[in-house]
């Protein structure tokens, strides 16, 4: 059985990466793709396993060789997914968590509709702005960029299946493990299973419960 494509989004300063890292830790046969950058890494980050961090020309180079399922230009970066990267851990049956912007989660969803939709919600625009401030990874113009996209992103939250407020985040983590959970138990999802079970439902052992 293949595993499922989970994208989540959130504006900047969200939390989504501080959800998807517990839920990692929570959730068995549940993994991440690493995605592309032309940003500069910060200081707490590492390069494969945060993000792969390449030059705009290398960026550019990886677009022609048809290397993404999605790209985006976001506060003047580019982001980009592996496709083949998201491919090989689905097909080994590993559920692949996407963490992406909302330009690319509409990408994403062109390409594979099937794919399980999750917006991270602020509790309100001044947790944000704390969460931003306190952050102190970017400039101040930086940081003046995703407050005012912020303002965007949000009210795109109706694209999405489902909805998670990131007011605390343990509850928020364990909302976010039973949507991954919920959705590995969809009846479409387990239709190889199921059939196995009503295979073992012979009438012709009926006549034999007495014996």
């Amino acid at each position: 059985m293949k595993g499922n494509l989970i994208i989540i989004c959130s504006p900047s300063g969200g939390g989504k990466g501080t959800l998807i890292k517990e839920v990692l830790k929570i959730v068995p046969d549940i993994g991440y793709s690493v995605s592309f950058t032309t940003r500069e890494i910060r200081p707490s980050e590492e390069d494969g396993r945060d993000y792969f961090f390449v030059s705009r020309e290398q960026f550019e180079n990886l677009i022609e060789l048809g290397e993404f399922l999605e790209y985006a230009e976001v506060h003047g970066n580019f982001y980009g997914t592996s496709i083949n990267q998201v491919r090989s851990k689905i097909d080994s049956g590993q559920d692949v968590i996407l963490e992406i912007d909302v330009q690319g989660a509409e990408s994403t969803r062109r390409q594979m509709p099937e794919a399980v939709n999750i917006f991270i919600l602020p509790p309100s625009f001044e947790v944000l702005r704390n969460r931003l401030k306190a952050r102190a990874t970017e400039k101040l113009k930086d940081l003046d960029l995703r407050l005012r996209n912020a303002f965007g992103e949000v009210r795109r939250f109706g694209e999405f299946e489902y909805v998670v407020v990131n007011d605390d985040v343990s509850e928020a983590t364990t909302e976010l493990k039973t949507i991954v959970l919920a959705e590995r138990l969809k009846r479409i999802r387990q239709v190889e299973a199921i059939q196995g079970i009503l295979d073992s439902f012979d009438t012709s052992k009926i006549s034999s419960l007495g014996d």
